[in-house]
């Protein structure tokens, strides 16, 4: 988790497209970042795959409101709602963007061309129907944080019992980097998303930071595969929090827009 997922950023820059905090343009700019180019094939009406500027505009008059994220592993299929096939797509790619207001999702297909420091990224957004339902094992953000509070003291814990943090200088220096990259002028989800939110996401990708250092094999004592699998396996609860509550952080845009039509 010390990388921000793609459908993170589709939902983070979709949502303020749809709630009018930024220009097409600026949002295609942000999903795309550092990659060469997206497209989004698929959609109603269309022949083959269109630029994103203009996909996230037929999403919109297709009656897309608001975009959740879905990070989905083997036996926990978070932030999805189904059919079965979107949900095996989902799970394959690792990610997913589920719409609200119309039963449609997105499934980011990547492909890398090109030799060693030139290689061209190119992401292709499938769209399929989804099902109008909950999204599976998504909490509020108010839970989410409660329980990344116990995950941090979990994991601090663990890595104490584990001796990652006394390890030295090679956990040290993973962490330091995981917090330069957090802190290089990048801005934590995108304009429109309440502030609980982004401390939400920053203490999540913190705690997943963590656990992906513990578990590292070059990193701490341990350096048998029977041990990093002993880490894992302590460490798994903790990384579950953290995806739960960075997936909460993302879909609290919509969360927050269903509350208010509520009242």
């Amino acid at each position: 988790m010390l990388q921000e997922p793609r459908s993170g950023r589709m939902t983070a820059w979709g949502n303020a497209l749809l709630g009018g905090f930024v220009s097409p343009d600026d949002a295609a700019q942000e999903i795309t970042a550092g990659d060469t180019a997206h497209r989004i094939a698929d959609l109603p009406g269309e022949d083959g795959p269109v630029g994103l500027t203009y996909g996230l505009g037929r999403l919109r008059a297709l009656g897309v409101s608001g975009l959740r994220l879905a990070l989905p592993v083997p036996g926990h299929p978070l932030g999805l709602s189904g059919p079965p096939e979107f949900n095996a797509r989902a799970l394959a790619a690792g990610e997913a963007v589920v719409g609200t207001g119309a039963p449609l999702g997105l499934v980011p297909e990547v492909t890398r061309t090109g030799p060693r420091g030139e290689v061209r990224v190119e992401v292709v957004w499938r769209c399929a129907g989804v099902r109008d339902a909950p999204p599976a094992d998504v909490p509020s953000l108010g839970e989410a944080e409660r329980e990344l509070a116990e995950a941090m003291r979990d994991a601090t814990a663990a890595l104490s019992r584990l001796d990652v943090a006394g390890a030295g200088p090679a956990a040290q220096a993973a962490l330091d980097a995981y917090r330069a990259r957090a802190e290089r002028g990048r801005e934590v989800l995108a304009p429109g998303y309440p502030p609980r939110a982004v401390r939400v996401l920053e203490l999540a990708q913190r705690v997943g930071a963590l656990t992906s250092i513990a578990t590292g094999a070059e990193h701490g004592s341990a350096v048998s595969a029977s041990e990093i699998a002993a880490r894992a396996e302590l460490l798994r609860p903790v990384e579950r929090t953290a995806r739960r509550a960075q997936v909460a952080a993302y879909n609290a845009y919509v969360e927050e827009a269903e509350r208010r039509r509520e009242h």
